[in-house]
């Protein structure tokens, strides 16, 4: 097998054919950098609330950057599963203060909202592209969107409703564990 490089960030391996397009094999593993993004933003908030003497929260963004660190781990291993190639963009600084646990929160679900869109925007490329092993695999993705704007919205009605009174959800977010996803059916 002869391995040669053709461009930059493109590795061409002779016989090899990825079975995804390159428009979508550039979507996926902009995808991939999106999540780990998520992760990246996620550990920031988990030392700002450390650094606020709030070590409940943070055990929850920390929770939530190992979440995402599965889904990029995800995306990684479906372009090499259909032989394409990952390639890894940069990671932009995420944010590293919030006026408040609340105003944290409400980045939280601004953030998995945007996450939602791009997750949309790649259903449908796999439609148009009518690549249906990318649509199943992202079928996954879908479902857990709405799981993952379900549980940003409850924890920011938590916290705006626990007002000054944070110490009463210290508990409840510092039992989050990370369970990893099952893999998909």
């Amino acid at each position: 097998m002869n391995v040669s490089p053709p461009g930059k960030g493109e590795i061409h391996v002779e016989g090899l054919i990825s079975m995804l397009s390159e428009n979508m094999q550039k979507a996926l593993n902009g995808q991939l950098v999106a999540e780990l993004y998520s992760a990246y933003l996620y550990l920031a908030m988990a030392a700002y609330f450390d650094a606020a003497g709030l070590p409940g929260f943070a055990n929850w963004m920390r929770v939530q950057a190992q979440e995402e660190l599965t889904h990029g781990m995800r995306f990684y291993n479906f372009v090499n599963e259909r032989d394409g190639r990952v390639v890894l963009g940069p990671i932009e600084g995420p944010p590293t203060g919030w006026d408040s646990p609340a105003a944290a929160f409400e980045h939280v679900l601004a953030h998995e909202r945007k996450v939602t869109g791009l997750i949309q925007e790649l259903v449908k490329l796999a439609a148009e592209e009518m690549d249906r092993a990318t649509s199943d695999f992202l079928q996954w993705f879908v479902k857990e969107q709405v799981e993952e704007e379900e549980s940003a919205e409850g924890v920011l009605r938590k916290v705006k409703g626990a007002g000054a009174e944070l110490a009463a959800l210290e508990g409840e977010l510092a039992a989050r564990v990370f369970k990893p996803p099952a893999a998909p059916s």
